[in-house]
């Protein structure tokens, strides 16, 4: 039986260090990540000068513009989360993957593996995106693989002998569906009988990126008020843990109806409406919260974050989640009523099959 190994590769400018991974999307399963292994080639020169080789798993968190940046003010910050050796080899036990055996019997002996373990509290990888005319460097949390030459894991590395390879910190949607999401708010009226009654149901609590959302509402107005018309949204949360007040929303779907109103009092209306959140409906939107690309491919919204408590989040982490809210109008002096509803919506795992046609073949 024949196996194939469709790998990433990279070079340093000077040809001196090469890189070789074969994936750069790492699931986070909310207990554990996997870990980020490789295979380092170095040169000749290199290895009869027994230069020092490291090699770091570098976390680069942007919460401002590029363009506000003054001297000696950046609103950057990259955390190094691990570092290691890798040549000369320091003594330390490494379970090596398939691929990496393979391709130490491939290159030689100037092949060196290295495995990194992610910090599972580390924040998954997410962008907010510009607009189309802006080229600067987008505010989020990006991950890359650093390889460079030096005394020790603390020098300047110089560019010219120098790696970063993007990668990406990914979650998938659970296996299992949770409980249905429905709501029930009521709302009563100063010196007016009786109360308006709004009640809300999604078909499903998890949904996967492009997938339709029934939103099912049942309006039973006992009131005296009017109901004028209906406004269903999808709403995208996002919260900068970093700033007390770094918390916001964007509406990325909604569907405003009159259908069977005006609603008098001592009627009820049962109907469904149906949203679709994706991104090519707000590509020229700034602020939306976008999964972490690499090389601008085509990317989508922002999954929802999943964490193990409020406690494991980490200040320098974006927290993305999703709900659905409904709005009743009741006219200028009536007001409004407003449901709301959680829900998850992420990518299903692939399959081994898919991820490897995903990955593609050998990229320089």
């Amino acid at each position: 039986m024949v196996v194939n190994f469709k790998v990433f590769k990279k070079c340093s400018p000077n040809n001196m260090i090469t890189l070789y991974m074969n994936r750069r999307e790492f699931v986070d399963s909310v207990t554990q990540v996997e870990p980020i292994d490789g295979i380092i080639v170095l040169d000749d020169d290199y290895v009869r000068q027994n230069r020092k080789i490291f090699v770091q798993l570098v976390c680069n968190f942007r919460y401002g513009r590029e363009d506000d940046e003054m001297i000696g003010l950046r609103f950057q910050k990259e955390l190094t989360l691990v570092s290691q050796q890798v040549c000369p080899p320091i003594k330390q036990d490494i379970q090596l993957t398939k691929m990496q055996e393979r391709l130490l019997k491939k290159l030689g002996s100037n092949a060196f593996p290295f495995v990194m373990q992610m910090p599972t509290s580390s924040p998954a990888s997410v962008v907010l995106q510009q607009k189309a005319s802006d080229e600067s460097q987008p505010c989020g949390v990006q991950y890359f693989v650093k390889i460079f030459t030096g005394e020790s894991d603390c020098d300047r590395s110089h560019r010219r002998s120098t790696i970063n390879l993007g990668i990406r910190k990914v979650q998938y949607a659970p296996t299992k569906q949770g409980l249905q999401p429905c709501t029930v708010v009521r709302k009563d009226f100063l010196l007016s009988p009786g109360e308006l009654e709004l009640e809300v149901t999604l078909d499903k609590q998890l949904y996967h990126h492009g997938e339709k959302i029934s939103v099912n509402i049942c309006v039973r107005n006992n009131s005296n008020k009017v109901v004028k018309k209906i406004k269903a949204m999808v709403q995208q949360g996002v919260d900068v843990v970093l700033f007390q007040n770094g918390q916001f929303r964007n509406t990325i779907a909604f569907m405003e109806t009159g259908e069977g109103c005006p609603l008098n009092p001592g009627s009820s209306l049962q109907k469904v409406m149906y949203l679709v959140p994706t991104l090519v409906a707000n590509c020229d939107r700034a602020g939306i919260a976008v999964e972490g690309d690499i090389k601008r491919k085509e990317t989508a919204l922002a999954s929802t974050t999943l964490i193990a408590s409020q406690d494991a989040r980490d200040a320098f982490g974006i927290i993305v989640s999703y709900a659905v809210k409904v709005k009743l109008f009741l006219g200028a002096l009536g007001g409004e009523l407003c449901a709301e509803l959680p829900f998850i919506l992420m990518h299903p795992k692939p399959s081994r099959k898919a991820q490897l046609e995903a990955e593609g073949s050998v990229e320089a």
